[in-house]
């Protein structure tokens, strides 16, 4: 049986997405076969389609998250034939194939069932994106009062996170930051209640804040805590800035005095907080709902909106409406 999907032949540039028809996945033990919806495209996506992710090998499916509808299952207990599931993370897209397809063979402990009335465009959304700033948002113990800064506020995340807390605190002043200030009234528009320039690593402003979603990463890092209240607790969720690793780090002096450094990682996944975070849109009224929407055969173009100076928000594919 065969089906449509976007295969990555060799490392390159958006060329090397090609839409094309290939066989449709067999079902084997431990595993479920979704039939997929939509899902989101992530940087992550990129790095792997340009060779920068080293454990790769191609050919390869990429896709690190989808929405869909179980096809078949080896657990129709717990994936009933019909039902919706999110999946994200894990080695999807990078160690089997990934979600850029028609249908796509993940493993049950990859697959998390979801009640819901979203529709499919708006759950497409959610998955990496959401739940990242859901656990960023839980990580930064977020108050009504806080003052509220998001390093990387064009970003998928940075966007997500912002309408988390308006959601739940309109009054709250959350701050973006951009390296373009082209991208302002954008910014303004979705919500942000002031714009930071962000200029050679560093941040065009004096005022600091009690809480700081840092989605630039290490690169950045060190002076975020520049602008981070005393008290105040800055959590590490992107790497945006292309940096993995934080170099010549003392703790004790670059740790601002009496603050706090975590972190979140989309890896850490679990059913009841995906759940909980769909509750909490629901309850919350959180605005959900993609910059772009791209069809599967359009990926090329997906790719080079998200790379482009242009990108702005989360970016997604609808398989099917």
């Amino acid at each position: 049986m065969k089906m449509k999907a976007v295969v990555v032949s060799e490392a390159g540039g958006t060329d090397q997405l090609v839409y094309k028809e290939v066989e449709r996945p067999k079902i084997k033990s431990g595993w479920s076969l979704v039939k997929v919806k939509g899902f989101g495209i992530n940087h992550s996506e990129i790095f792997t389609r340009e060779g920068k992710s080293p454990s790769v090998e191609f050919p390869r499916i990429l896709g690190i998250e989808c929405v869909g509808i179980i096809e078949e299952t080896t657990d129709p207990l717990h994936f009933p034939i019909g039902h919706k599931v999110i999946s994200l993370m894990g080695e999807m897209g990078r160690d089997f194939d990934g979600s850029y397809a028609e249908y796509v063979l993940l493993p049950n402990t990859q697959l998390y069932s979801v009640e819901t009335e979203l529709s499919w465009k708006e759950l497409a959304t959610i998955p990496e994106t959401y739940y990242t700033a859901f656990g960023s948002m839980q990580n930064l113990q977020i108050t009504e009062d806080d003052r509220v800064l998001v390093r990387g506020g064009t970003s998928g995340v940075g966007i997500a996170f912002l309408n988390l807390l308006k959601g739940k605190y309109p009054s709250m002043f959350v701050a973006g930051t951009t390296r373009n200030l082209n991208k302002t009234n954008l910014l303004l528009n979705s919500g942000f209640d002031a714009i930071v320039e962000e200029k050679d690593g560093s941040l065009q402003t004096e005022e600091t804040f009690d809480k700081l979603l840092e989605l630039i990463g290490p690169a950045t890092i060190k002076d975020s805590f520049n602008y981070l209240n005393e008290g105040g607790i800055l959590c590490s969720t992107g790497q945006l800035g292309g940096k993995w690793y934080l170099e010549e780090f003392d703790p004790i002096i670059d740790i601002k005095i009496n603050s706090y450094l975590t972190s979140f990682y989309s890896g850490n996944v679990a059913e009841d907080r995906i759940n909980e975070l769909l509750t909490y849109i629901a309850d919350n009224k959180v605005k959900v709902e993609p910059e772009k929407v791209f069809r599967l055969d359009e990926i090329q173009q997906a790719h080079e909106y998200l790379e482009s100076s242009h990108s702005f928000g989360k970016v997604i594919v609808l398989v099917e409406e």
